[in-house]
């Protein structure tokens, strides 16, 4: 089983295999409960599906069937290399001013950063014009890939005015870009924002593990300080079957 975590059998002692519930079904939720309950923690790879329908006397097509059932659900991620590891569930972000380091952490989730990209550049007119700033200015321009529990869950490219140029690597590996920001005294009150999505690019569909031209979700941001200065822009995307918004409505 060359590193992974064998399920325990003692979730399986109660199947039915001759009562009117599907076998997959049964499968399904037992290992759903135990991933709740703790039993199987976030993180923990389990048996391949030969190996544990080996083990249960079940059928592999049986066994594929609920360890899908629990993919689409969010529970277990199929990464290549790795094999199926258990994840928390989806990340459900309410659509407020906040970074996705700071939800993340609320949620009780690990968050971890691999900076992809940190570099000083020239603002083309498009950023400039987001950024509030003169085309050709001095930006940073930083691209990180944010997990969760060790899971790729989003791809963050954000262009920050010249005054955050000493915003280092390291800076952005251990902390959320927000809160860089407010420890500088950075009171961010207002942001413009976009959701949407599209098709993922080669990149994405690597790093998030899905497959090419798979649906990512989208969101660009561009926040403001208290005195209506902008001082980041962002445009995210995020694997969408781990993650989505959340919008509180109103009637009038």
């Amino acid at each position: 089983m060359d590193g992974e975590n064998l399920l325990p059998v003692s979730i399986f002692m109660d199947i039915d295999r001759s009562g009117p519930i599907p076998l997959y079904y049964q499968v399904a939720s037992r290992i759903e409960a135990a991933i709740v309950d703790g039993t199987v923690p976030a993180g923990a790879r389990i048996d391949n599906e030969i190996a544990l329908g080996e083990r249960l006397g079940i059928s592999r097509p049986t066994i594929r069937r609920a360890i899908q059932d629990l993919v689409d659900k969010g529970l277990l991620v199929r990464r290549r290399g790795i094999g199926t590891q258990v994840v928390h569930g989806e990340v459900t972000r309410k659509v407020e001013l906040t970074s996705l380091f700071e939800d993340l952490n609320s949620a009780n989730r690990s968050p971890s950063t691999r900076v992809v990209e940190r570099a000083e550049i020239t603002a083309t007119e498009a950023i400039a014009e987001r950024l509030g700033v003169k085309a050709g200015a001095r930006i940073l321009h930083v691209r990180r890939l944010r997990l969760a529990d060790d899971v790729p869950l989003a791809l963050l490219e954000n262009y920050l005015p010249e005054e955050f140029l000493d915003i280092s690597e390291a800076d952005l590996a251990g902390f959320g870009l927000y809160q860089l920001l407010s420890a500088r005294g950075v009171d961010i009150r207002v942001a413009r924002q976009r959701i949407g999505a599209r098709s993922a690019t080669t990149e994405e569909s690597t790093v998030f593990d899905i497959d090419r031209h798979s649906a990512v979700l989208t969101m660009d941001r561009v926040a403001f300080d208290s005195n209506g200065r902008a001082v980041e822009f962002g445009h995210h995307s995020y694997r969408p079957d781990l993650y989505s918004f959340e919008v509180t409505l109103v009637g009038k």
